[in-house]
């Protein structure tokens, strides 16, 4: 199938999905995705409204039922997180950190952070926060049987290496002063300390007695979680439902709301649940919007985001033992072939066909939302070019040398990408084909990992485990309020599912978070010589910037939007009758 076939097929989706598909497409990518402030929204009334009652969040895609954010991967459990857990810090609609559960200063040196906690605080089950369940946090994190994916938020803290490689019992930074306070020593002068250290206590005495390798699959984490958000986990339905209940002691004041249930909705089915009060919030998909317009009960927020969708290309795999990525996969070595596979895709094509326009070409994987973006006149743009994709290709050696319509290797070897997606709402089909035989009529070999479409939590499994079916992959990161890349980018970074090992790329990365970067002149321009160097480099192929898209019932009140999210200060929802 050649370009005006392909596009002709992408149209006749597009129409297919509006005719027999119009509610069928209000899923979120993976959080692999999140939110700008020009956006910011805060829902208001002057009506009376009613105290208590019950607000439905949908979601189509299913948790994976981790309740503890030290362990979850999932965005539909961080969703629920987010209901029931707090941590030592906010995030404001200017991306700043604010204090929240504590508040802390600076040492001279920058190296160390003195935190004092709010006094008075309580757990779902009755106890005290103390500085001892932020500790115990910590040391969980940097344990070495700790097997989640946040050792990232301990590593910088000075001797968490140590715990970490079981050469030493406790993180020798970290001293305890009083039950209220506690001093976090670092490493390194880094500006991102704050940013890069675990928020998230934890409840110590509810989780004592458990081995640390066994806390991940508890009952404690799994079946009975205990938290200090202003709602509480109360019954778990696997599959259809997390119902959530008022926690009347929420150290910030007592919810407005009686609970919350997060429910999954079937896509295909979410504009009537909608309509008929089945549901009251949602993220959704582009291709909702205009159905859920119609209705008159239903209003839309939109945002920029923090969030951007991208192909990951496979450069080897993650040693779990060291920690290490190790480049050990050479398929996508060819600069010019990563940059061959860029320009053939037609991702304003894309953008129109599967996102009803709610979306923006990236060339860099830094969000224009945050100030550290390099501007686009310094980008390699790669507009759609199909014969500039064949030119790329022939200079690095990959030809059509049987004939066949498909290049091969400069060996002469068959050359052929296996390419994964996750499966969720019709467009995604209709997309992973798109960029299938975009690549295809380049002549590149190209076809869908496993045959199909897989299964979201399957599919973060591949992932995590390097599996051999996903060569390039589909995704889109919520990068979260730091701009600071290295969480997905740096050499070692375990979300660096690509596994893309290069020395510069750390220099870079390593040099925008040194003291020098105190000044933020020369953050910024190190942050621009990065985005230029990956722009040139394609380790990965930014595809675009996702708009930030909510659905609310109009009787839910108090709900505020920004860069970030839309669970700010949800004890202040409240139902409108």
């Amino acid at each position: 199938m050649k370009k005006s076939a392909l596009w002709s097929f992408m149209l006749l989706l597009v129409m297919a999905l509006f005719l027999a598909a119009c509610n069928n497409d209000s899923s979120k990518t993976e959080k692999e995705n999140e939110k700008d402030t020009s956006g910011d929204t805060t829902t208001t009334t002057d009506e009376p409204s009613t105290e208590g009652g019950i607000v439905t969040y949908g979601t189509d895609v299913a948790p994976e039922g981790v309740y503890d954010p030290a362990y979850s991967g999932s965005i539909v459990d961080s969703y629920i997180q987010n209901f029931t857990m707090e941590g030592i810090y906010d995030v404001n609609d200017d991306l700043e950190y604010v204090p929240n559960l504590a508040s802390w200063e600076i040492s001279e040196d920058k190296l160390t952070y003195t935190f004092t906690f709010q006094k008075g605080v309580k757990w779902h089950n009755g106890e005290e926060l103390t500085a001892d369940d932020w500790v115990f946090a910590l040391e969980t994190l940097a344990h070495p049987d700790y097997a989640g994916p946040r050792y990232n938020y301990v590593e910088g803290i000075k001797g968490a290496k140590a715990k970490k490689e079981g050469k030493a019992d406790k993180i020798e930074g970290i001293e305890v002063v009083d039950p209220y306070t506690v001093k976090i020593t670092f490493e390194q002068v880094k500006i991102n300390n704050l940013e890069n250290l675990w928020s998230n206590p934890m409840p110590k005495k509810h989780y004592e007695g458990i081995a640390v390798k066994d806390l991940e699959e508890s009952k404690q984490v799994r079946e009975n979680p205990v938290g200090l958000g202003p709602f509480k986990v109360k019954k778990v339905v696997d599959g259809e439902y997390s119902e959530l209940e008022r926690f009347d002691d929420y150290w910030k004041g007592k919810p407005q709301l009686d609970g919350v249930i997060v429910k999954v909705i079937d896509p295909s089915l979410a504009t009537g649940a909608f309509q008929n009060g089945e549901i009251d919030i949602m993220d959704i998909r582009p291709q909702s919007v205009k159905e859920l317009e119609a209705l008159g009960n239903v209003r839309i927020e939109e945002t920029n985001g923090v969030g951007y969708s991208y192909i990951g290309l496979r450069f080897g795999h993650r040693d779990k033992a060291t920690l290490k990525n190790v480049a050990d996969f050479d398929k996508f070595n060819a600069k010019e072939l990563r940059q061959a596979l860029l320009y053939a895709i037609n991702r304003p094509a894309m953008i129109d066909a599967f996102l009803e326009g709610k979306a923006t070409v990236a060339n860099t994987v830094i969000p224009t939302t945050f100030w550290t973006a390099a501007p686009e006149s310094e980008l390699n743009q790669y507009e759609f070019n199909p014969e500039k994709a064949k030119e790329l290709l022939a200079s690095a050696g990959y030809v059509d040398k049987d004939g066949d319509g498909f290049v091969e290797d400069p060996k002469g070897q068959p050359f052929k990408i296996s390419f994964g997606h996750y499966a969720g709402s019709a467009a995604f089909e209709g997309r992973a084909q798109a960029i299938v035989q975009s690549w295809n009529d380049i002549g590149v070999k190209t076809e869908l990992a496993t045959g199909s479409l897989i299964e979201f939590n399957l599919y973060n499994d591949m992932k995590d485990n390097d599996d051999a079916a996903l060569e390039a992959f589909f995704g889109a990161w919520s990068t979260g309020a730091d701009p600071d890349p290295s969480g997905l980018w740096g050499n070692d970074a375990e979300w660096n599912y690509g596994r893309w090992v290069d020395p510069k790329n750390q220099e870079l990365l390593d040099k925008g978070l040194s003291e020098e970067a105190f000044d933020k002149e020369k953050r910024m321009a190190t942050y621009v010589e990065w985005q230029k160097y990956f722009n040139e480099e394609l380790p990965a192929l930014p595809l675009w910037e996702n708009l930030d898209l909510y659905g609310i019932n109009n009787r839910l009140q108090g709900v505020h939007v920004n860069a970030v999210g839309f669970q700010t200060d949800v004890y202040k929802w409240h139902i409108k009758e």
